[in-house]
């Protein structure tokens, strides 16, 4: 029964990294695109509003800073023993 539960938790884990990198992080980025997108003004020409573009750099905020921290965690081991460097 423990390999069971064991195995079930580490399921759960590891389905939901993978919804978050997976289609997480993608979907965060179009949803600042659209931010971006801002209002039709009628002559044809959008402008993002201020809070659109705000919501839009904080959502590329978010993608880069997991893309960031994901390339650090895969170095981790090659930045300890090379340059001594301990982020995590």
């Amino acid at each position: 029964m423990t390999l069971l539960t064991t195995t079930v938790n580490s399921l759960w884990q590891v389905l939901l990294v993978g919804l978050l990198f997976g289609a997480g992080l993608p979907a965060i980025f179009a949803l600042g695109l659209r931010s971006l997108g801002g209002t039709d003004t009628g002559e044809g020409v959008s402008q993002p509003t201020v809070a659109g573009r705000i919501g839009a750099w904080a959502c590329f905020a978010v993608v880069l800073i997991a893309i960031i921290t994901g390339i650090l965690l895969l170095m981790q081991g090659f930045l300890a023993s090379s340059f001594g460097i301990h982020i995590f």
